[in-house]
């Protein structure tokens, strides 16, 4: 990659995808040089549908986070975000997106590592052998932001 050209950035968020922490890691990653990046978006199965039929899932709800989170990133990155929705399973949305097209880098955004499925699955370390670097922001539990609005207690 020629230095005149920018880095493609895939950014991987469901639930995360507007929180503070990724908003500004997308912040600080655009100041460390040029960047276009990508948010996408996996599909998340609900319920018992997770079981039966995780095939089975809500696209309606993954635009919506798309809406709601893309105009944040492009305020933070100061240039337009691509979005897209991906696979239910997000270490195949991630593998169906980069064989597609060409990224420099991954950022995941997730929740808590006590509730986080993506972390419990240990997604960041599947995607080595993808040969990019890999950004693992967590969005911060909302006990802790709740201690924090009350003073720390």
């Amino acid at each position: 990659m020629e230095s005149s050209e920018p880095a493609r950035v895939l950014v991987v968020a469901h639930r995360t995808a507007a929180t503070p922490q990724l908003i500004e890691a997308v912040a600080e990653r655009a100041k460390t040089g040029p960047a276009l990046f990508t948010l996408l978006v996996p599909r998340i199965a609900h319920g018992l549908h997770r079981v039966v039929d995780p095939e089975d899932t809500d696209e309606a709800e993954a635009q919506m986070v798309l809406e709601l989170a893309l105009p944040l990133l492009e305020e933070a990155a100061g240039a337009p975000v691509e979005g897209r929705v991906g696979d239910p399973n997000p270490s195949d949305a991630i593998h169906d997106v980069m064989n597609a097209e060409h990224y420099d880098e991954i950022i995941i955004s997730t929740l808590p590592a006590r509730v986080s499925r993506w972390l419990h699955a240990d997604l960041p370390s599947k995607l080595k052998p993808l040969g990019v670097p890999i950004t693992t922001v967590v969005a911060k539990s909302s006990r802790a932001a709740g201690r924090a609005a009350a003073g720390g207690r």
